[in-house]
C-alpha cells in the first residue's frame, strides 16, 4: 500500500491547519488554506498552460521565499521534476546543466532574471528550453510571470504519483569536471524527512527560518517537513547577518539551519546581543567544518540551545548523520565527530575491495537506506561506480569509534567545502589549466578560520613563461563561479610531486597546512 508521497503530508496538513498563518516572506504572508490553494493553482498552471508532465524537468532560479516553496510543493504534487539552481553558477555551468537536465521551463525572480538570460542567451537556441516564467516585477525579458500563471490555473488535486516517480533533480559538483544530476524520488525524500523528524521534534509549535539557500539540499527539511506537521515558514531571500538577527527576534524562530561561516558572520555583528535569540530552542550546522572556538563560543553563550551537527549529501536527499544536542553537551572527543546515523540509516566503513572495517580503523565511509537517490542524471556508469554491493560510497575516509561515532579524516574524491559550497578540486583545475603558461596544476583545500576551507592552487609554469596570480584567478573566473576560484595561490619551480599512478600526491601538499591538526577536513 502507497504512503510515501508527498500527497499523505501535504493535503491533510492543509486541511487540519486551514486558518493558521504559516507564511511569512517580508510583507507577505499566507494561511495553510491560502498556501494550498496557490500551489494547487500552480501545479495545474504548470500542466496546462505550460505543457509540463510528471517527468518534465523545470528549473528554478531564484532567491528564497514563499514562491520557492510552492514551486516545490507543486513539483512534488506531480507537476514535474524540479530542478534547482545554484544561483553562483558561471554562464557555461548554467548552459551545461540545462542542455543536460532537458529543463524545459525556467522560473526566474526579479533580481537573477537578467543575469540567467544573459548567460544564455549565446546557446537560448540550442536549449530544449522552451518558456522562462518570471517571479516579481521587472521588466525584464519572459513569456509568462508566475501570478499569472498562478491565477490561470485551478485548484484541483492532481493524481497522486507513485513512490518511485522522480521529483527533483538536483546537481552537485563532479569529479570528472562536470556537474552531475543526482535524481531523487518521492520515497527518498519522504524517508529522509521521516529521518529527520524522528530526530528534531517537529510540530505545529515550530517556526522555522529559510536562510540556507533553497537550492541546497540542506534546505529539504523546512521545505518537506516544517509545513507537513503544522510549523511556521518564514523566509529571508539572501542570508544578511543583521536582518536574520531581526527576523529571528520578530517571528520568534525557534529553529533554523546554518553553515559556520554564516553563524560567526551572526555572532559577530555590531548588533547581536544574545537575548535577541532567545525564541532560538535549535540550530542545526553543517556542510562545513566548525572552527572549535566558534562553537566554544556558541556553547557558552546560549547554554539552553540545542545544537546540531549534520552531515550527509545531495546523493541521500540531505542527512546520513546527526551530532546531536546531547553529545554536544557531553563534549570531549566526539565533539569533532560528525555524530551516528539515524534511526533507518545504516553506516559501515569499508576498504577499497569493499571489505568491513572495525572500529578506530580508516576507510571509505559507506551507507545505506531508503533516503538515497535513484541515479546520476544519464551517467549509468558514474552511478554503478558509487553503488557497490547496495552500499553507497560517499567518497569521504574516516572512521567509526566503538559507539559508532563517526570521524571523517579525509576526502578520497578532493572535495573542498568552504563557506558551505561544494568544490571540486578537478573542476577549478580544469579551469586553470587552460591558460597557456600553467604546465601543471594541483588545488587542494586549506584551513580557513572563517570559511572552514579555502580553495589553494599550487601552479607550475611552462618554461619561458610567466603569468600573476591575478591573471591565473581572472583565467579560471571564466569558467567557474566565483567561490570556486582559488583565494590564494602559490608558483613552484619543481614539478608537483606525483603517485606511481601519475596522480599528483596532494596528502603531501595539503600536510603543511594541515600539520597538528586531529582532521585534514577540520
Amino acid at each position: 500500500m502507497k504512503e510515501l508521497v508527498f500527497h499523505r503530508l501535504f493535503l491533510p496538513a492543509m486541511e487540519r491547519w486551514p486558518g493558521k498563518v504559516g507564511f511569512h516572506d517580508g510583507g507577505y504572508e499566507s494561511t495553510f488554506e491560502t498556501h494550498a490553494d496557490r500551489v494547487l493553482r500552480l501545479t495545474d498552471g504548470m500542466k496546462r498552460h505550460l505543457g509540463l508532465q510528471r517527468d518534465s524537468r523545470f528549473a528554478v532560479m531564484a532567491c528564497n521565499g514563499h514562491e520557492y516553496l510552492e514551486l516545490y510543493h507543486a513539483g512534488f504534487l506531480g507537476a514535474g521534476i524540479i530542478n534547482p539552481l545554484n544561483l553562483r553558477l558561471a554562464g557555461e555551468e548554467l548552459q551545461f546543466i540545462l542542455a543536460d537536465s532537458g529543463t524545459e521551463v525556467v522560473f526566474v525572480d526579479a533580481l537573477f532574471a537578467d543575469h540567467f538570460l544573459r548567460n544564455i542567451a549565446a546557446v537560448r537556441d540550442e536549449l530544449p528550453l522552451r518558456q522562462v516564467v518570471l517571479i516579481g516585477d521587472s521588466d525584464v525579458e519572459h513569456d509568462v510571470r508566475y501570478e499569472e500563471l498562478i491565477a490561470g490555473g485551478l485548484p484541483s488535486v492532481p493524481d497522486e504519483p507513485e513512490e518511485t516517480d522522480p521529483v527533483v533533480l538536483m546537481y552537485t559538483g563532479g569529479t570528472t569536471g562536470r556537474a552531475k544530476g543526482a535524481l531523487l524520488e518521492q520515497r527518498a525524500e519522504m524517508l529522509n524527512m521521516y529521518h529527520i523528524a524522528m530526530a528534531v521534534d517537529l510540530g505545529e509549535q515550530r517556526v522555522y527560518l529559510h536562510q540556507t539557500p533553497m537550492f541546497h539540499a540542506a534546505s529539504m527539511a523546512g521545505v518537506l517537513g516544517i509545513p507537513a506537521t503544522g510549523g511556521t515558514s518564514v523566509f529571508i531571500p539572501m542570508f544578511d547577518p543583521g536582518p536574520v538577527i531581526d527576523i529571528i527576534e520578530r517571528h520568534h524562530v525557534d529553529w533554523t539551519t546554518m553553515v559556520p561561516t554564516m553563524i560567526a558572520m551572526m555572532v559577530n555583528h555590531p548588533e547581536f546581543r544574545p537575548e535577541r535569540l532567545a525564541s532560538l530552542h535549535d540550530l542545526v550546522y553543517g556542510a562545513a567544518p566548525m572552527p572549535e572556538a566558534l562553537l566554544a563560543r556558541l556553547q557558552k553563550t546560549f547554554p539552553d540551545m540545542n545544537l546540531w551537527q549534520g552531515y550527509g549529501m545531495t546523493e541521500c536527499s540531505s542527512v546520513l548523520t546527526f551530532l546531536t544536542p546531547d553529545d554536544h553537551r557531553r563534549g570531549g572527543a566526539i565533539l569533532r565527530s560528525a555524530g551516528r546515523p539515524p534511526l533507518g540509516i545504516e553506516l559501515s566503513i569499508q576498504d577499497p575491495h569493499g571489505n568491513m572495517l572495525g572500529p578506530e580503523e580508516d576507510g571509505e565511509v559507506c551507507a545505506r537506506a531508503g533516503n538515497f537517490m535513484r541515479e546520476y542524471w544519464h551517467r549509468p556508469e558514474q552511478t554503478e561506480a558509487v553503488f557497490r554491493n547496495g552500499w553507497y560510497r560517499t567518497g569521504d575516509v574516516g572512521h567509526r569509534d566503538a559507539n559508532g561515532y563517526v570521524f571523517l579524516v579525509d576526502r578520497s574524491n578532493d572535495m573542498i567545502v568552504t563557506g558551505g559550497e561544494n568544490v571540486y578540486s578537478i573542476e577549478v583545475e580544469n579551469a586553470i589549466s587552460t591558460h597557456p603558461a600553467v604546465a601543471q596544476v594541483a588545488v587542494i583545500g586549506i584551513p580557513h578560520e572563517v570559511w572552514g576551507e579555502q580553495v589553494h592552487a599550487v601552479v607550475v609554469l611552462l618554461p619561458d613563461t610567466e603569468a600573476t596570480e591575478d591573471e591565473i584567478k581572472n583565467h579560471a573566473r571564466n569558467s567557474i563561479a566565483g567561490y570556486k576560484v582559488p583565494k590564494s595561490l602559490e608558483f613552484r619551480t619543481e614539478p608537483i610531486p606525483l603517485s606511481g599512478a601519475l596522480k599528483p600526491l596532494k596528502r603531501e601538499l595539503r600536510a603543511p597546512y594541515w600539520s597538528g591538526r586531529s582532521s585534514a577536513i577540520r
